[in-house]
């Protein structure tokens, strides 16, 4: 999988399980950075969500569980 359609996947399940737009969505996500696997081989990617308090707390729950499912990510 990469970076952006992990992004598509998060702003989905987002909007369908909390509301708000695809743009607000993707504007507290930030960027996915990507390393590499040679440093990270069991988890490639990390993001930085910004916003409110519980609009980072949901996407940190939810990139917990994306990580488990997604732990590396191709460029």
């Amino acid at each position: 999988m990469t970076a952006d359609k992990l992004i598509d996947l998060l702003v989905a399940r987002l909007v369908r399980d909390h509301g708000s737009s695809k743009h607000h969505w993707r504007r507290v996500i930030g960027p996915l950075r990507v390393y590499s696997r040679a440093t990270h081989p069991h988890c490639n990617w990390n993001a930085t969500p910004t916003g409110t308090i519980a609009d980072v707390a949901l996407i940190e729950n939810l990139l917990d569980d994306l990580r488990m499912a997604h732990p590396l990510l191709t460029a």
